[in-house]
């Protein structure tokens, strides 16, 4: 679908383009000067949660999120939404109120943006940020050796797709929510302290979804350990019960041959591992010299690290159960 566009903008014609088509990553950055690349990117996407105001601070979140993915600093950002015309002015304004409240979090400014009318609600923002050109973060910074580590747990959407069918407590939805409107700011800025080069944030394709495009990019293969891998509280329950979203079978379908399950691991625990994510958390490389380093300081700024697989040689993704197992 792309292959048109790549032909007409071929990445040899423009220099300052640093990341863009031809590469996997989360955002386009374009350089200014030796110090200094923009960061662009947009995202928007339908209500993944009932209330209005968690909708809009959710989708900016999410947004800012693959500026955060590549090592950068947001500053810059603008809205787009499609409202339906029968919605209440009350409802559109609170959409608007989250994004904007979690964008003044970021240290974003909320510039004007674009609306129009559609049968059913869609917002997000395209937001700009800085990053230095040598200090980047992109799917193809993975070395052999590091240890990945994820900011945020999984199972946002199997939780919000138990919601929309009414099968989710409200206790699970707002564990979800919470972190789904967590701004990945503190770990991007430990990422950058760090000096890391390898990174991503979690979202529609899933763990293994963008952590094959990582090992791809990087030419190496993967090692996760089911164990170490967070979850949020419901996220097992609605797995038995099966509430993934469409998403999750895709992801399945077109990573699986990348990856090696342990005998142990039940089809809900895999899935689990496709589950699509919304404003998911980073998954980070970090060679194995700087780790405590990072998890110690990083205990110290309340910035929360789960360290569950390594970097290895090879190609594509082993899951196993547990250490030695």
């Amino acid at each position: 679908m792309l292959r048109p566009i790549q032909n007409l903008f071929d990445p040899a014609s423009y220099p300052d383009l640093l990341v863009g088509l031809g590469d996997p990553d989360d955002a386009a950055v374009w350089r200014l000067d030796r110090e200094h690349a923009l960061v662009v990117t947009t995202d928007f996407f339908t209500p993944v949660v009932d209330e209005a105001y968690d909708y809009g601070a959710i989708a900016a979140a999410n947004a800012l999120s693959d500026v955060y993915a590549m090592g950068g600093r947001p500053f810059l950002a603008l809205n787009i939404a499609a409202i339906p015309p029968d919605l209440p002015e009350e409802l559109t304004s609170e959409i608007l109120r989250g994004g904007a409240e979690i964008a003044r979090q970021a240290g974003v400014v909320i510039a004007g943006g674009h609306t129009i009318q559609d049968k059913e609600p869609k917002y997000g923002l395209v937001v700009i940020g800085f990053v230095h050109p040598e200090r980047m973060l992109t799917k193809g910074g993975l070395r052999l050796g590091d240890r990945l580590v994820l900011s945020k747990p999984l199972g946002f959407g199997v939780t919000t797709t138990a919601l929309k069918r009414g099968q989710a407590d409200a206790e699970n939805v707002a564990e979800a929510v919470g972190w789904m409107k967590r701004l990945n700011r503190g770990a991007a800025e430990l990422a950058v302290e760090f000096g890391l080069r390898g990174g991503t944030d979690i979202t529609g394709y899933s763990l293994l979804g963008h952590a094959a495009e990582m090992a791809a990019a990087s030419s190496v293969g993967l090692h996760f350990q089911y164990s170490r891998i967070p979850f949020i509280s419901g996220a097992r329950k609605y797995a038995e019960e099966w509430t993934f979203p469409g998403g999750a079978s895709d992801n399945a379908s077109f990573f699986k041959e990348q990856v090696h399950f342990a005998a142990g691991l039940d089809e809900a625990s895999q899935m689990l591992l496709f589950d699509p994510q919304t404003s998911g958390g980073l998954l980070l490389a970090v060679p194995r010299e700087r780790l405590e380093k990072l998890l110690n300081r990083a205990a110290e700024v309340g910035q929360l690290f789960w360290t569950i697989g390594e970097v290895i040689e090879g190609e594509g993704i082993e899951v196993i159960t547990s250490k030695g197992g």
